[in-house]
Formats: structure tokens, C-alpha cells, sequence
């Protein structure tokens, strides 16, 4: 089988170069170009040694023409300017945003909480958000594929299941998350230099998050039921990683160990998502470099209540080895290939 050629524009970001570091093992991928801005005319490996071994094109500022030779395109770029490549693809092409320009169904919410009017609302009904365990049966129909969020991803894959079958009040759900500062992106040294990022945890966009929309959304979709939840990020001083801790108050009858055989049930046949013996303690090590996301359900001294942990690695789970997966499932390639 030929390999399909594809352009990886923000390549040099934390996900950008992640993605790359992906991409060069994929069998069924040939990395044609790589885009970016301050960037032009040098060598990716400026940006991580470790890909000074491989033969990788120079980074060069991205035009429509670039499109005519390569077939897949990845954005890990600030949020809008995938907006402004997309209207360039024609129906020969698939993209695969990493950032947040189709995560949202509506152009009004998505000037809402990104605080900047979407430059191609046409396109978002072309587009698909894509959680690759819970909705990749509609990838087919979609040439835009909107990754999800990091933080999304570690709550979403672990709350959707119990939305599902109902076996949670939905009143008052808390969501305690905590990320390693790569999340933040490589302006993170500048923004965050007064805040001691190496040796403190800062809790940050508390009640407002912008993940908070793309959370409720995805959870619409699974219940009629009004539900409240509350998500505060934080940013913690380890380079990669999310662990989300969720507390819930759970339905009449139902015990965690209800929850736990709904989870193990849902994911038993999921490459990626494993669902740990009840009360295991999860750490951010036991998914660092992996597509993985382990959950574990946990008693709470209440017996109405429940803690889930979940934790994920931002850059691949929640980044760019879910672009990877989704490339896979669109292309009909082995789920696992370069993961």
C-alpha cells in the first residue's frame, strides 16, 4: 500500500513535535511538510534532539499550493487559524485539528468561550468532534476531524458510559483535574513566570475553562436530564500528564460496584482505555508515553457516593496520539499502528 502524504502545520508546539515523533514511525505515512511561522528554515530537531536521527523536511510557512501533494493535513496551531486553512481542502482531503476550531457544533458558542468570531461556521457542520471509544462509527461521513480536548478526553471517556445507562444524579458533579504544564503550551514559561511553575500547583480558568463547553456538549448528547457539573483545572509542576479525579453522587441502589462493571463492560474490548481493579490509586506514570487511559473506581466513606480517577497522557491521549487514532480509524488502518 502506498503511503499518503501528509502536512503537519504548528509543528513545533509541545503536541506539534509530539505528533511528528508519532508520525515517523506510522508505516502508512510519509511526513511531506512541516509548517509554521517563526520557525521557517529550521530543522524540527531544534526543537527536540531526539528526532536528529531522522531525515524530516525543514519547517516553511504554509500556502494553499502545498495541499496539491499531500492528502492528510494535521493543525496543531492557535485557535483560529485552522479555521483559515480549511476553506483551502477540497473533497481529496482529510484534516485532523488538534486545537479547538470544529470542537464546538455552534459559531455562537464557540465566540462565546474563545473570544473570537469562528472564520468558516460553513464548515463546522462538516466537521466531526471525534472521541474515538465513543463515536468513531460516524468518521466515515466527515473530512474535518476535531480532536478532542486533554482535559475532555480524561473526563468524557469515564462520565459518558454512566450518562448512558443513568446510574448517576447529575446535579452535582465535581471534576478536579490536574495537568502537567506542557498543557499550557510552550508560551507556558512566559505566561506563567511569576507563578513558580516548577515547584507549585496553580489552579487556573476556575469556573470559566474553556473545556468546560465542549464537556457539556458531549454530555447533552447522552441524557435528556438537566445536569450541573464543576471543573477546575490546575497546573502542576511535572512536564506531561492529567489526572482527573471525579466525585459523584450515585442513583438509588446503584454501589460503585455497579459503576465499576458498567465501565469494565463498556471499554472490555477498547485498545486504549483500561478500567483498573476497584480502589486502585492512579498515577500519571502508569500512562506517560502511552495512547492509554486507566480509570479507576473508588469507594467513597459515603455510601451514596463514588471517586473516579482517570488519568491520561496530555500529548498523546489527549493530543496527538488521539489524532493518530483517528487517522487510523478513518483510513481503516490498524487502530494501533504507531501507538
Amino acid at each position: 500500500m502506498p503511503k499518503l502524504n501528509a502536512l503537519v502545520a504548528g509543528s513545533t508546539g509541545y503536541i506539534g513535535v509530539q505528533l511528528i515523533k508519532l508520525l515517523i514511525k506510522h508505516r502508512y505515512i510519509n511526513i511531506k511538510f512541516l509548517c509554521g511561522n517563526s520557525s521557517v528554515g529550521k530543522n524540527v530537531k531544534f526543537y527536540d534532539k531526539s528526532l536528529s536521527k531522522y531525515k524530516l523536511p525543514k519547517i516553511i510557512k504554509f500556502n494553499k499550493k502545498l495541499l496539491n501533494d499531500v492528502q492528510i493535513v494535521f493543525t496543531a496551531l492557535p485557535n483560529g487559524e485552522a479555521q483559515d486553512l480549511s476553506k483551502h481542502l477540497s473533497k481529496n482531503h482529510t484534516l485532523i485539528d488538534l486545537a479547538a476550531d470544529f470542537r464546538l457544533n455552534n459559531a455562537s458558542d464557540y465566540l462565546k468561550w474563545y473570544k473570537q468570531k469562528h472564520r468558516a461556521p460553513k464548515l463546522i457542520k462538516k466537521s466531526i468532534y471525534l472521541l474515538p471509544e465513543i463515536n468513531r462509527k460516524e468518521i466515515k461521513n466527515y473530512n474535518i476531524i476535531s480532536c478532542p480536548g486533554c482535559y475532555p478526553t480524561s473526563i468524557l471517556l469515564p462520565l459518558i458510559p454512566l450518562f448512558k445507562k443513568n446510574l448517576i444524579k447529575f446535579n452535582n458533579i465535581i471534576i478536579d483535574s490536574k495537568s502537567g504544564y506542557s498543557g499550557a503550551g510552550r508560551g507556558v514559561h512566559k505566561k506563567y513566570k511569576d507563578k513558580n511553575l516548577y515547584e507549585s500547583l496553580s489552579a487556573y480558568g476556575v469556573g470559566f475553562h474553556r473545556h468546560n463547553s465542549e464537556i457539556d456538549q458531549m454530555l447533552k448528547k447522552f441524557t435528556k436530564k438537566k445536569f450541573q457539573f464543576s471543573f477546575t483545572p490546575h497546573l502542576s509542576p511535572m512536564f506531561r500528564g492529567i489526572l482527573s479525579t471525579i466525585y459523584l453522587d450515585l442513583e438509588n441502589k446503584i454501589t460503585p460496584n455497579t459503576i465499576y462493571k458498567e465501565l469494565s463492560k463498556f471499554y472490555k474490548n477498547k485498545k486504549f482505555v483500561k478500567v483498573l481493579k476497584r480502589d486502585s490509586l492512579v498515577s500519571t506514570n502508569n500512562v506517560i508515553n502511552t495512547n492509554n487511559c486507566f480509570i479507576s473506581i473508588c469507594k467513597s466513606k459515603y455510601k451514596n457516593k463514588v471517586i473516579i480517577l482517570s488519568a491520561i497522557d496530555n500529548l498523546i491521549k489527549g493530543g496527538a496520539g488521539q489524532a493518530v487514532q483517528n487517522l487510523n480509524i478513518k483510513f481503516n488502518f490498524p487502530e494501533k499502528t504507531a501507538l
